[in-house]
């Protein structure tokens, strides 16, 4: 009874928890917060969410990972790679930031913790064994380059092409340098050095609070968001005049179409839920789906060209203010586009701020279920689900080794999932467990769980009090966090290392790499291609094995060196009238021929050879198939006059063959129990060299 109710409720082993315990949890949880509360906001905007959603999956998340999961020192909550999967699988589906997006994102995270909870009830944590150490170290390198990267248009303020290829993507945003905010470039740039700053020179402070801190307080002092809405007709002058009315344009067309295409989707959906497949409305639906595309070209492309107009703002007796072109000798500040508030212009001479944050706490509600997009996000949840569990399995066995503990890692999986599930119904996106901060609970002395729930404690109290205190934070320093926190994921010197073992893991290694890069946003497609690579060179090497014809040292006395060839100065073929032969793998269906070359080449090397020894050490394994293969290579060797031996056979395989009935047929005179064994037996026949 008591197993299973432990299994059932895992936070029961925090109990009894003592006073010093528990002092040790509230301060491990309080310097968690400090981590928590920005960061999440952080993640959140890397997953295309408004920050309040950052804070929503702090809370209850972090709770239940906590309560179920089997780790007591691993914290559960938003992560990038995490964060960024969701936004690269949502964005062809929804615009970053509206309320669809939104819902999908809530959805995902369900989907999510659905399959991470089936998977640890099903105790499947054993698929992460088809993923190699040098996919992910390839992927981590690929996915850690493409979160950091991604950030750069909030880094320099610039629009991001959304071309739909993160290097397109990427080479559009580096072409804008010239176009950036220098205010904002430096809040950037500051804050990356102050981070790498504390870090070094006071490792005890939460650096993370202390930017937070200093560049909400700046911001607020100099007035660093500087935004006027303001009508269509208040932008005056060519040629902005005609962008800023192209663009208007093409958003309203834009919206108009994934309107219809929404409606017609949905009503191809029903119709094919009862059976009837309408081609008319098919061809509809693609239609408006070809349309979009145009459109979004269109308006990104409007976009681009609406932020390197450089403008000035002026009184007007009747308007208030217009803004035209800027010219030459034009003083004061230089204005751009920065945003629509429904058919209004936002127009920016300052930086990106926060804003606005929400007050209260979630609600809770359950999520909304997108029959016609949940089998499309299918593929993305599984590879998220099995990314996180890599993630929170890798921090927990990191803690756990230093703890001395078991890890259960399908415990693992269903507290994750429970998690996601949770968190889901209180307007959370996709959550997994941090490597930096279970690593700063483990260094600030957290004892049991209970700094899990501190630490969201603590996020509640900031939803309900303190988020109007942020809203002047600027938005390149939740960049400048999330580049600091992933840059220091990429690490190409293990890959190197990968290359110069075994070139065939580097190879995968460096190929997850270059795809996930390519293909990016769809980072789904970076581990698929990477474990199918990793899988197809192992099904290489057990389709084609190492084999070893085997040498003697020239004075016959004692086994030489393993060669792959059977010449050398000090060592020839073991004899004339025998040969021997390892073979290091399992006899399986899979290289049963490749066995069989291995034979004809040992025989063709030695023609006048009338046994053949195979050294059995490395045969941990036998199928039907290699028995059968044997079998066939006895009668074909007898036919030859030459007998096929073996020595130093594992109690495994002599079980299999014995009830195979094969031992009779090799015969019990040519079963070894050692490989020296039988060289003593077939020693005294071999051939001395005058």
């Amino acid at each position: 009874m008591n197993y299973w109710l432990y299994r059932l409720l895992p936070f029961l082993n925090w109990f009894p928890i003592s006073g010093k315990q528990l002092r040790a949890d509230v301060v491990a949880g309080i310097s968690v917060t400090m981590i928590l509360v920005p960061q999440g906001m952080a993640y959140a905007t890397l997953a295309g969410l408004p920050v309040i959603y950052g804070l929503y999956a702090s809370a209850i998340p972090a709770i239940i990972g906590s309560l179920w999961g089997s780790s007591r020192f691993l914290h559960t909550g938003p992560v990038a790679m995490i964060s960024l999967l969701s936004a690269a699988s949502l964005a062809p589906f929804a615009a970053a930031g509206t309320q669809y997006f939104i819902e999908l994102s809530i959805l995902l995270a369900l989907m999510v913790g659905v399959m991470r909870l089936l998977l640890g009830i099903f105790r499947l944590g054993i698929l992460m064994n088809f993923v190699s150490q040098p996919v992910i170290i390839g992927f981590t390198n690929a996915a850690a380059l493409i979160i950091g990267l991604s950030l750069l248009n909030t880094f320099l303020s610039v629009p991001k092409p959304d071309s739909g290829t993160f290097l397109e993507d990427f080479f559009g945003v580096v072409a804008q340098i010239p176009h950036a905010h220098w205010p904002t470039v430096a809040f950037g740039v500051g804050t990356l050095v102050a981070l790498v700053g504390l870090r070094y020179l006071m490792p005890r402070l939460p650096g993370v609070l202390v930017v937070v801190i200093l560049g909400t307080l700046i911001s607020a002092l100099i007035g660093f968001e500087r935004n006027e809405t303001v009508d269509i007709e208040q932008v005056q002058g060519d040629p902005v005049e005609g962008i800023y009315h192209g663009l208007l344009a093409a958003r309203q067309d834009l919206d108009r179409v994934i309107q219809t295409l929404n409606e017609a989707s949905e009503a191809l959906q029903s119709s094919e839920d009862a059976g009837v497949h309408p081609p008319e409305l098919a061809v509809r639906v693609a239609t408006l789906e070809s349309e979009k595309k145009r459109l979004s070209k269109a308006r990104n492309a409007l976009r681009l060209e609406a932020h390197r107009q450089q403008l000035t703002r002026r009184d007007h007796p009747t308007l208030g203010s217009v803004f035209q072109p800027r010219e030459a000798g034009d003083a004061g500040p230089v204005w751009r586009l920065s945003g629509f508030e429904g058919n209004r212009l936002i127009m920016a001479s300052g930086g990106q701020v926060v804003g606005t944050i929400p007050q209260g706490l979630p609600s809770i509600q359950a999520p909304v279920l997108h029959w016609d997009v949940m089998p499309a996000l299918l593929p993305a949840a599984f590879v998220m689900a099995l990314i996180g569990f890599m993630e929170a399995t890798a921090i927990s066995r990191a803690l756990a080794a230093r703890r001395r503990e078991k890890l259960n890692p399908n415990q693992e999986l269903i507290g994750q999932g429970l998690a996601n599930i949770v968190g889901s119904f209180f307007q959370s996106f996709s959550v997994s467990g941090s490597f930096s901060r279970s690593a700063v609970a483990a260094r600030s002395g957290a004892q049991t769980g209970m700094f899990a729930i501190i630490s969201a404690i603590g996020v509640l109290i900031t939803m309900l009090y303190l988020t109007p205190w942020l809203y002047h934070l600027p938005q390149a320093v939740l960049a400048a966090i999330v580049m600091s926190a992933v840059f220091g994921l990429v690490d190409f010197r293990t890959m190197a290392q990968y290359w110069s073992i075994r070139r065939a893991d580097g190879l995968a290694g460096f190929i997850t790499f270059g795809v996930t890069l390519l293909m990016a946003p769809n980072l789904a497609n970076g581990v698929i291609v990477g474990a199918l690579m990793a899988n197809l060179v192992f099904l290489a090497g057990t389709v084609r094995p190492r084999y070893e014809i085997q040498s003697l040292r020239s004075d016959g006395t004692r086994p030489g060196s393993i060669r792959d060839d059977a010449e050398g100065e000090d060592e020839e073929p073991a004899a004339e009238d025998f040969a021997i032969l390892r073979f290091d793998a399992s006899l399986v269906f899979m290289n049963t021929a490749h066995f069989e070359d291995a034979v004809m080449d040992a025989l063709a090397r030695n023609p006048n050879a009338r046994a053949l020894l195979v050294v059995g050490n490395s045969l941990n394994r036998i199928d039907a198939s290699g028995i059968d293969k044997i079998r066939s290579l006895i009668t074909d060797l007898q036919a030859a006059d030459c007998t096929l031996m073996f020595s130093g056979l594992k109690p495994g395989v002599l079980k299999y063959m014995k009830r195979a009935g094969l031992l009779d047929e090799i015969g019990e005179k040519n079963i070894f129990g050692s490989y020296r064994e039988a060289l003593e037996t077939l020693q005294p026949h071999r051939k001395r060299t005058p």
